[in-house]
């Protein structure tokens, strides 16, 4: 394998699971992810649609690695998620919440009002 084949498999792998965490988190309604969602205005219902989608590419990226013949599925399901995703930024962006933008689970609480 070259270089670039382990850095591919490296960063598909990561993808994947963390995908699948984030799956998880949502059909298990974790706390990070109530909270994230009413924030945004994204109501409780889309997340189980959200696991399916995530799930989905995931299998996409996956399978992909499998067979070459498979390859225009992984690159579909990478820009489905590319696009699963942006949505999602649009969804901070439209609701101004950002402290949470890198990741719900590692980000500090947002900041404190600042009185006069």
């Amino acid at each position: 394998m070259t270089g670039i084949q382990i850095t591919l498999l490296v960063v598909t792998l990561l993808t994947a699971t963390i995908n699948v965490g984030m799956a998880v988190a949502d059909l298990a309604g974790a706390r990070f992810v109530l909270a994230n969602s009413a924030e945004v205005g994204a109501p409780r219902s889309w997340l189980p649609r959200l696991a399916a989608l995530k799930l989905a590419g995931t299998a996409g990226l996956l399978l992909s690695l499998f067979d070459t013949a498979l390859r225009p599925l992984g690159a579909a399901a990478a820009s489905g998620l590319v696009l699963l995703y942006l949505g999602a930024l649009a969804c901070h962006v439209r609701a101004r919440v950002f402290h949470n933008l890198a990741f719900p689970g590692f980000t500090s609480p947002p900041p404190s009002p600042r009185w006069p």
